[in-house]
């Protein structure tokens, strides 16, 4: 659906930048949305799931939450808290750093591995986005997402 008609735009943008960035406004909170729905069930938020994914890249080595902060998605909230909820719900390991006792390393755990698995395939599942796009215009999304942010 076009986006005017998405949110019921009478009077037409003011030119296609102005549209261009109400519709990605649009689209990633739709796309937050429609995360966060899916990830009730896994007792799990969109930040959580970012943090998992996040170490997930770095397996099996750790991270230390300023290298985690560095590259949230959504850095809104405590970042020590959410990860707290992880490693309580085990998820993911804390363990102080072997050269530097003020420093903890994260690391994701076979569990977090298994509940991040499960996620994805119901996420991929559920999702209209590989419905609606090839793969090739889903490449050429991302190219132009790249280019918009400079």
């Amino acid at each position: 659906m076009r986006l005017e008609q998405e949110i019921k735009q009478v009077k037409p943008f003011v030119n296609e930048f102005v549209k261009a960035t109400v519709n990605v406004m649009y689209t990633g909170n739709y796309v937050q949305d429609f995360t966060a729905k899916n990830l009730k069930e896994f007792d799990i938020n969109d930040q959580h799931y970012n943090i998992l994914r996040i170490l997930k890249g770095r397996y099996p080595h750790s991270l230390c939450p300023g290298e985690i902060k560095e590259v949230l998605i959504n850095k809104r909230g405590d970042l020590t808290r959410l990860i707290d909820k992880l490693v309580k719900k085990g998820l993911v390991n804390r363990d102080v750093n072997s050269q530097n006792r003020r420093m903890m390393d994260i690391t994701i755990n076979k569990d977090g591995l298994k509940l991040l698995e499960l996620v994805n395939r119901k996420l991929h599942k559920s999702s209209k986005f590989s419905a609606n796009l090839t793969e090739k215009e889903a490449k050429q999304l991302n190219t132009l997402l790249d280019k918009f942010r400079g």
